[in-house]
């Protein structure tokens, strides 16, 4: 008598989302990382100590339809000091990237949308510290507007991080540890003053600005104070702003998770 074997069943392959893998664990894992001393301390003091440099530095001619300049600087130091947080994981995911890690990420169920947006959200909430440590220095030195204007662009600047932390992560992913270190810091300071965070421009050097990463979200967030004008007169829409905005953060974010899907081997 013959015996007949069913032959097994191999289980299909699991459908995964786009956002599979992402979990309290390794969210809280990734705070802890980024939260160490040196970047924190850094990412505290640099916004600070150019605050105090700058707010009284105002135009000889200009006004604010709501506020004074030292709250213009305020809003735009804000920008800066969330961005450059917010790229402070670029070094980190350099030196994973380098040791290894990234093979094992390709061996967890961890999709590149995930792996995108545990960074991105890990890296806004470090941008609020350095958005509140200029806020603060603000309301202390004498920085003027109402308090909806305030809480609006300390809100706007704070979420705009979200631009930059996509940015930081490609950068993490391309760049070399040894070059990584630098290229955070030097990225982000010439884009703020491309972006028109530092000083007003006006002319030719207002239109190169709308078209840098940093314009959408410094004229956003001062556009409650501004009402979208510069000290020279010339007009910053609300839609560009925005559009700005968008188209950045998604360039970045493609970046970004074609980067890792190339590193784990991920389609």
């Amino acid at each position: 008598m013959t015996t007949v074997t069913a032959p097994a069943t191999v289980p299909a392959r699991a459908r995964t989302s786009p956002f599979s893998g992402v979990n309290p664990t390794f969210v809280r894992y990734e705070l802890r990382r980024r939260f160490n001393r040196q970047t924190t301390v850094f990412t505290l003091l640099l916004p600070a100590v150019l605050y105090l440099a700058l707010f009284r530095t105002a135009p000889a001619h200009g006004t604010l339809p709501h506020g004074n300049f030292a709250a213009w600087m305020m809003i735009g130091l804000a920008v800066y000091g969330a961005a450059m947080a917010a790229t402070s994981s670029a070094a980190t995911i350099s030196v994973e990237r380098s040791a290894g890690w990234m093979r094992t990420i390709a061996l967890s169920p961890l999709a590149p949308p995930g792996y995108l947006l545990v960074k991105v959200v890990c890296s806004v909430v470090m941008a609020a510290v350095p958005v509140a440590i200029v806020g603060v220095l603000g309301a202390l030195t004498g920085a003027h507007t109402s308090t909806e204007v305030w809480v609006t662009s300390l809100l706007v600047a704070w979420l705009g991080a979200a631009v930059f932390a996509a940015l930081g992560i490609a950068m993490g992913l391309v760049m070399k540890p040894e070059v990584v270190m630098h290229m955070p810091g030097l990225t982000m300071t010439a884009l703020a003053f491309l972006g028109n965070l530092f000083i007003p421009l006006s002319g030719t050097m207002l239109e190169i600005s709308r078209y840098t990463p940093m314009y959408g979200v410094s004229t956003l967030a001062r556009y409650w104070l501004t009402d979208g004008y510069t000290f020279s007169g010339e007009h910053s829409s609300l839609a560009g702003a925005v559009c700005n905005i968008a188209a950045w953060f998604a360039g970045f974010s493609f970046m970004a998770i074609r980067r890792f899907a190339k590193s784990t081997g991920r389609n």
